[in-house]
């Protein structure tokens, strides 16, 4: 796990305190700021701090923004990114992101209660990734979830539907299987919920897999496949890294403070009439950049998460979409209270005002 550098900060109060100072801000695996909180990130970004209350011992620690470079933003719903200005200020002060937007179409089958409509997600992502460039916007359908009213035929058939719309606007789609059984609360809230659940078996992976890369070459798909934290190798399918020290390259190469805390080089072929030849290894960025991945896993993550290291801003229990199979929420009530906590004090330090 990364230890950033530490020194000290004048909070709202004018206390000094310890703080990180993050090069690489992920907001959130933890909840989802760019549907709900985007104000609050905003105001906290101009403050230059914010603060997170750690879920294991409830210790507050305090996080700023001064030497933050990059952010990796995930989302259900991003449109406030934009409505809110978000991307506006990032802009200006040069920080660069990406985002990883979870584009699932459980419409009907009461498993994501508060997401908008799927023409209207498809069409943010749309526009995100004109804005930022499709390699900025990630589609992830995650996770995969087998019931008695969804199988196998019906997720790929779904997954077609909003491939074919998305032709031109990623590089990318990301996917993981349900693992119900493993977490208690989850599985206890979809019992509770009525919903009846199946857990995936070694098999239908394996044969869920190869019909994706089928369904790629069917369609003359450009996306790059990838699972999120699966312990299987599958044909066809790579282990993604949603924290992507070489994504982050592409994206920021020109940034030499933050090639420089990546450890990453920059290099550059001759201009030429002809194809540029490029040397056995290089990742290309352009015509005439490439570099060689320093990307290095962050040893604090899952055994099977490939994530190199970013400070975590987000709180659990805070997210309001409702979806019936949240591993981030204690329980809708939780989430739904910090969330009115959160109202009451929308400027506060931490995300719930607590």
């Amino acid at each position: 796990m990364a230890t950033w550098k530490k020194e000290q900060i004048i909070d709202d109060f004018g206390i000094q305190r310890d703080a990180q100072f993050p090069i690489i801000v992920s907001a959130s695996r933890s909840t989802d700021i760019p549907a709900f909180y985007c104000d609050w990130f905003l105001h906290r970004l101009k403050k230059g701090y914010s603060a997170w209350t750690n879920p294991f011992n409830g210790v507050k620690s305090y996080i700023s923004y001064r030497d933050t470079r990059f952010i990796i933003f995930w989302s259900k719903n991003p449109k406030p990114l934009i409505e809110t200005g978000i991307l506006d200020y990032l802009e200006k002060a040069n920080i660069k992101c990406y985002i990883q937007y979870t584009l699932n179409d459980y419409e009907g089958n009461k498993l994501e209660l508060n997401v908008p409509p799927l023409s209207e997600r498809i069409e943010t992502f749309k526009v995100l990734s004109k804005r930022l460039g499709k390699n900025a916007v990630i589609w992830r359908f995650d996770p995969l979830i087998l019931t008695d009213e969804i199988n196998m035929d019906t997720l790929l058939n779904r997954i077609e539907q909003i491939g074919e719309q998305l032709r031109g606007y990623t590089d990318k789609m990301v996917f993981s299987f349900a693992d119900i059984v493993s977490y208690k609360k989850v599985e206890s809230n979809l019992k509770r919920s009525h919903i009846p659940f199946k857990d995936w078996n070694q098999q239908q992976m394996i044969e869920f897999a190869k019909r994706m890369c089928e369904l790629k070459e069917r369609k003359q798909w450009e996306y790059e496949l990838a699972t999120c934290g699966e312990a299987a190798n599958l044909e066809g399918i790579k282990h993604n890294r949603c924290i992507d020290g070489d994504l982050i390259t592409k994206i920021a190469w020109r940034d030499n403070n933050l090639m420089k805390f990546l450890k990453t080089e920059i290099h550059e072929v001759l201009p030429s009439l002809f194809e540029p030849e490029f040397p056995e290894g290089a990742i290309r960025i352009d015509n005439t950049h490439y570099f060689f991945s320093s990307h290095k896993k962050d040893p604090g993550q899952r055994i099977h998460c490939e994530c190199m290291a970013a400070k975590d801003i987000g709180e659990y229990s805070t997210c309001i979409h409702m979806c019936e199979y949240c591993y981030a929420n204690t329980s809708k009530q939780s989430a739904m209270q910090n969330y009115r906590c959160h109202k009451e004090h929308l400027w506060a330090e931490t995300i719930t005002g607590k």
